[in-house]
């Protein structure tokens, strides 16, 4: 009995480290790629100009998010403060636990060091202190991270703390998906009022600075390896929890491309180099297998800007057939091309009236020209009357037949 019990425990403890091992193997994505392999349970590959999405795994899953959340907190603190605050250490701030600066109650720093503190080394509480000063406190920050969060376009994302570390409010906690990290760093690198300076911080080799006492110095040293690893790469930010695992957002500029990298729960220890792998990978699928093309290359549809017969139209005669000229209005929705891959189709579509009643207005919309890619609308150009055509009445028609009486 002792033996069948003794061989029935050896089994489990077999089966529980082969689940283990299995776990932390990279796993194959037979759906876009055979030759891409992942070890994140959540990634994404994104064109940062148009948000475009080239590849996805679990894209939508939400899940926890560790210190990526600093790129959110960046963003938002400088669009909202000045790089130039004085900002004073609460005690709250002061008990974030590691990886922390080690600031003491009622010390002041310069905002300007806080970012770098934040971004180079990920300290818990610099990112405190600067959601208190920016916020007026935790909460508030958060609802500015969740407000501007919105603006981006994220769908799934909630943030309670300004640094990552795992949190909980009822039903909900502090998480993301790769889609939406993705689009976060997209904003951040791309479309920001404040992205030159974004990326200014957070390509900063390393930083020394003290309190703005002088009595304490401090300094801080980048620890994104990314940022030598590819050529071309732009900017990036780690996490880690218990909850996350290694997690990481990057971008990448190269030859008119710039690529953003999303991986949530990317391995646990002792396999923080996994994020490091898949990234280079995405990347280098993407470089590969995505080439820009820009729609106005693609041209128009023949019909697009021919003249429209307008009916009940004021002519030089009565019964007379009008036409009313036809062009592209100047303002176009979309973007002007997309990062496409060199088997994908843009498939055009035309809609236009055949036949107006007239009055006709100048600018008068007649319809429209749409592009699409992958069963998505990237760009649309509106067509729009270039004339106008008044409508017959009694006036113009006893105008008319006077003018032939006398003739």
């Amino acid at each position: 009995m002792r033996m069948y019990v003794r061989n029935k425990k050896a089994v489990l403890i077999s089966v529980v480290m082969m689940i283990v091992i299995l776990a932390q193997q990279p796993m194959d994505v037979f759906a876009d790629e055979p030759d891409l392999r992942l070890y994140a349970k959540a990634a994404v590959l994104m064109d940062a100009d148009s948000g475009r999405v080239l590849y996805e795994r679990c894209g939508d899953e939400r899940l926890a998010m560790a210190s990526t959340t600093k790129i959110m907190t960046l963003i938002v603190t400088l669009e909202n403060a000045s790089l130039d605050d004085a900002v004073e250490v609460s005690s709250y701030a002061a008990s974030m636990p590691p990886v922390h600066l080690g600031m003491r109650k009622g010390e002041q720093y310069q905002l300007r060091d806080l970012v770098l503190s934040l971004m180079l080394e990920s300290h818990n509480d610099s990112a405190v202190a600067i959601a208190e000063h920016v916020g007026g406190s935790v909460e508030q920050f958060a609802a500015l991270m969740n407000r501007k969060a919105d603006e981006i376009g994220c769908k799934n994302t909630y943030y309670i703390t300004p640094n990552g570390l795992d949190a909980e409010q009822g039903e909900k906690f502090h998480s993301t998906t790769a889609r939406d990290l993705a689009l976060v760093m997209s904003y951040c690198v791309a479309k920001s009022p404040q992205k030159e300076l974004f990326l200014e911080i957070t390509r900063t080799p390393n930083h020394v600075f003290t309190d703005l006492s002088g009595k304490r110095s401090f300094s801080c040293v980048n620890h994104n390896a990314f940022l030598g690893m590819m050529a071309g790469a732009l900017s990036g930010k780690t996490g880690f929890t218990s909850k996350a695992g290694y997690c990481y957002v990057g971008a990448l500029r190269r030859d008119g491309k710039t690529f953003v990298v999303a991986l949530l729960a990317c391995g646990w220890p002792n396999h923080r180099t996994y994020k490091w792998s898949d990234t280079r990978a995405l990347m280098e699928y993407g470089l590969a297998h995505y080439h820009y093309r820009s729609f106005n290359e693609v041209g128009l549809p023949d019909e697009a800007t021919t003249d429209i017969i307008v009916s009940n139209g004021q002519g030089s005669r009565i019964g007379e057939q009008m036409y009313v000229p036809v062009e592209i209005d100047e303002d176009v929705a979309g973007v002007e091309g997309l990062l496409m891959h060199e088997d994908e189709k843009v498939t055009i579509t035309l809609q236009k009236v055949k036949e107006l009643t007239a009055p006709v207005r100048e600018g008068q919309t007649v319809g429209y020209i749409s592009y699409e890619v992958g069963s998505q609308e990237w760009r649309r150009m509106k067509l729009v009357a270039a004339g106008e055509i008044k409508a017959v009445d009694l006036k113009w028609c006893i105008r008319r037949v006077l003018e032939r009486w006398m003739m």
